[in-house]
């Protein structure tokens, strides 16, 4: 049996397990254990006395995963950017960054859902976690829609839907982890990510006002907020604001010259912001303990999935699956737009039964290289390209359409993580209830990847300044 093979009765095996509920980090561990032992057992000749050999081969091999990749500067942005939006919620900015949305947006249709998009916009800027957006906003979003007559799976959805925001909106977690894996600039790609993350919202914004024109029973408009209430609201909320420039400025400096710092100071110097922020708005010890440890908890998701997907992505290395993925992907006689389409459509699929960060982790050493083949290269220039766009350019187009896909799996069922958090923290909400008030917002992620698929520049017009 050679090496593809295996390959793919391993790969097989993974996704057997995710899909029988096997936690995504120690199916891929156990299924790239397994793999490294049946490739260098597989060289042997299945030589019975070398069986222990080739398990100490593939024990030592996977051991050295961890460390070697994981200890990198880059990926110190995670906890980073995860700790700004504990501090923001534990120091009260999310509450004023949602009052003051709602005094200057919920007067128009539906106004108290677009500013809860808005104020998850917001916060997504500072967070860089969709699940923590989620969970904060259904504390505070959701008792405020239901107080004026929304209804209460609608309510769930909008704070589901807009706490996916996080994604793409830098600082973002997930865009850092594409740019790990892929080996791509971090700070062109949490660039990249700004425009399509803000354009994102508008779409959602958009689609709540049709919706409350549509239908006379939506929830109605809130007004009564004088000129003088809504300046007054605007201070509390510009310690994000701040955070969020200062993090955009050390990662691209718009006076022209080399960047103020690298993303990885740019982030722990707003963690650092929002902290002086929090004690000087009166957040106690144990509030502060709090954003520590939730910070550490979601940290170590992450990186626990991290550790174990770079298992089975060195097997899949031994395996050469990827080339031969690539080379498939390039003998295929469809357009290079159509194959892209096909492998966007099974990025829906997939998040269906897996969750964002893993299926990114699991799929982009295989997928990735057969994109970048499909355009020409890595080294393509614009001219010679499939997609009309140099072989770097690509790869952060590809990166913010695949963490856009991911966007869309939060909220799909069977899998979709904010929904999950959103029916959790209210008691009143079923997970059943969350995923129908979800399902519009298909609909306007739908147009968005359209969008961003159709005019690249959305795109590639910020990082293509720096």
């Amino acid at each position: 049996m050679d090496s593809i093979e295996i390959g793919l009765w391993v790969t097989g095996g993974l996704l057997v397990l995710v899909v029988l509920g096997m936690r995504v980090a120690f199916a891929a561990a156990f299924a790239g254990l397994v793999g490294l032992i049946w490739i260098f057992w597989d060289k042997r000749g299945y030589d019975p006395e070398m069986f222990g050999w080739a398990l100490g081969v593939a024990v030592k091999t996977a051991g050295q995963v961890p460390h070697g990749k994981v200890a990198s500067q880059a990926l110190s942005l995670i906890p980073t950017f995860i700790l700004i939006g504990y501090l923001a919620y534990y120091a009260g900015l999310t509450r004023a960054l949602f009052e003051a949305a709602k005094r200057w947006i919920a007067w128009v249709p539906g106004g108290l859902a677009v500013s809860t998009v808005f104020a998850t916009a917001g916060f997504a800027a500072v967070s860089g976690a969709s699940v923590a957006t989620a969970a904060v906003f259904a504390r505070i979003a959701i008792p405020e829609m239901l107080k004026v007559g929304y209804d209460k799976r609608f309510a769930a959805g909008v704070v589901a839907a807009g706490g996916t925001l996080a994604s793409l909106i830098p600082p973002s977690a997930i865009l850092v982890i594409y740019a790990i894996i892929v080996e791509q600039d971090v700070g062109k790609l949490l660039l990249a990510g700004f425009i399509p993350g803000m354009f994102s919202a508008l779409v959602y914004g958009l689609l709540i006002v049709i919706l409350a024109l549509s239908l006379k029973s939506f929830g109605p408009p809130v007004t009564g907020f004088t000129w003088r209430e809504r300046f007054a609201s605007l201070p509390p909320a510009l310690p994000i604001v701040a955070v969020v420039v200062i993090i955009i400025f050390f990662v691209y400096n718009p006076f022209g010259g080399d960047a103020w710092g690298t993303p990885t100071e740019g982030g722990a110097i707003g963690a650092f912001i929002v902290f002086c922020m929090a004690l000087w708005r009166g957040m106690r010890l144990p509030e502060l303990r709090d954003a520590l440890v939730e910070t550490a908890k979601l940290s170590i998701m992450i990186f626990t999935i991290i550790w174990g997907v770079l298992i089975y992505v060195r097997f899949l290395g031994f395996a050469d699956l990827p080339s031969a993925f690539a080379d498939w992907i390039t003998s295929l006689s469809y357009p290079p737009m159509l194959i892209l389409v096909c492998i966007l459509l099974a990025y829906a699929v997939l998040g269906m039964f897996m969750d964002a960060i893993g299926m990114l982790l699991l799929t982009l050493p295989v997928v990735y290289p057969a994109v970048m083949a499909l355009n020409g290269g890595e080294t393509v220039s614009a001219a010679d390209s499939a997609f009309g766009m140099s072989g770097t350019m690509c790869a952060i187009w590809f990166g913010i359409l695949v963490v856009k896909m991911a966007e869309f799996c939060l909220i799909t069922p069977p899998i979709g993580l904010n929904c999950f958090v959103v029916a959790g923290v209210r008691p009143e909400l079923s997970v059943q209830d969350v995923f129908r008030g979800v399902t519009p917002f298909f609909v306007a992620d739908a147009v968005t990847i359209a969008l961003l698929v159709a005019f690249p520049q959305i795109v590639l017009w910020l990082p293509s300044l720096a």
